[in-house]
């Protein structure tokens, strides 16, 4: 048997080889590059696979986040209510348009914000609560909406890791004003380089997120906003179409891996993650939770099981926020889970003779 990955996309491509070439060829032959039919088709298909009025694309998820924070006014003396499980991006977008990040502890159950602990934190700066939903699990979107609904905040809904996960069979990123997307490589709905996207039922915002992801304007020469050069390009729109039409059998192999994992990983030394009822996980990372993360990795990286640690230290207790930041929380349950979290080989085409293996080394641990 081949090396086992942690990720591996060639096996993506080998698949997708035949339809993608030609069409990569043909946008290249066809010279514009940027902006062009491609991008806005698959800115009206990705709007209807997710049910929302507005899909704008820009170059990457944390361009999205950007984007979403401006078109909703939020700057500095703001305050904005997120996580500290998650990758620094979701604050470091906070930081970026002046904000001040506030952090609220998570569920041990389901790594995600908890939100029976967020109105404790909002105060009169308040003006936005922006969850994640980490590794393809939804946070309890709909529970968070009421809540912002009550103190009349805005909600952004961090969609990176979670395309084609739903609450009660309504899509991650269509609860609150503004869902972001993410399309790195290694996404459930990955290009070939960096993408984002942002979508929003809200016509007004999505004309704004449209001016600001092209340098203030959408006409040309004419610039409404101080904004970014922040497109989606030609090449990414063909990758991402192709992607579109199999993401959802994608998304269900991962949900077939990962129920293969929770029912035949049988360790009293490990947790394997758990799901609500109502929610579709769509399994971006498949999480482990041991004691001693050390040991078991060292086991790991013996035996030829390649790992991933996401995420290490809470994102306030990164350099970069110390430095902006006085008097950090102590967040017991995300510090516990960044000493404890191990994420296994989780991706569509993982054989069933790798995850058996996997699933052998880990139960003899």
């Amino acid at each position: 048997m081949k090396k086992i990955k942690l990720f591996d996309l060639s096996r993506q491509y080998s698949r997708l080889k035949s339809t993608l070439e030609p069409k990569i060829s043909k946008v290249l032959k066809n010279g514009q590059y940027i902006m062009g039919k491609n991008v806005s088709t698959f800115e009206k298909n990705v709007s209807k696979y997710l049910s929302t009025k507005n899909a704008v694309t820009c170059n990457s998820g944390t361009d999205a986040l950007i984007i979403a924070l401006r078109a909703l006014d939020i700057n500095k003396g703001d305050e904005v209510l997120t996580t500290p499980f998650t990758y620094f991006s979701t604050t470091e977008a906070i930081l970026l348009v002046g904000a001040k990040p506030i952090f609220v502890d998570i569920d041990p159950i389901t790594f995600n914000i908890d939100p029976s602990k967020i109105e404790q934190k909002i105060t009169k700066k308040t003006k936005a609560i922006l969850g994640v939903h980490i590794f393809g699990h939804p946070y309890q979107a709909d529970k968070v909406n009421n809540i912002c609904k009550k103190y009349k905040i805005k909600m952004i809904e961090d969609c990176a890791q979670s395309f084609g996960a739903s609450i009660d069979n309504k899509q991650t990123g269509t609860f609150g004003d503004v869902g972001c997307f993410s399309f790195f490589p290694t996404k459930n709905l990955g290009c070939a380089g960096d993408g984002g996207m942002f979508i929003t039922d809200n016509n007004q915002l999505a004309n704004k997120a449209r001016m600001l992801r092209n340098h203030g304007g959408i006409q040309r020469n004419e610039h409404n906003l101080i904004g970014y050069n922040s497109r989606l390009d030609e090449i990414q729109a063909v990758v991402l179409l192709e992607k579109l039409k199999l993401v959802t059998k994608l998304n269900n192999d991962r949900i077939r891996i990962a129920n293969k994992y929770s029912k035949s990983i049988n360790n009293d030394k490990i947790i394997t993650p758990s799901s609500l009822d109502n929610v579709k996980h769509i399994y971006h990372q498949y999480t482990l939770v041991v004691d001693n993360r050390t040991k078991f990795t060292n086991y790991l990286t013996k035996n030829g099981i390649p790992y991933g640690i996401y995420y290490p230290k809470p994102t306030y207790m990164q350099a970069a926020v110390k430095k902006k930041i006085k008097n950090l929380p102590k967040l017991k349950n995300a510090e516990r889970l960044c000493k404890s979290c191990v994420s296994i080989p989780m991706f569509p085409e993982l054989t069933k003779k790798e995850y058996e293996t996997i699933i052998d080394i880990i139960n003899d641990y």
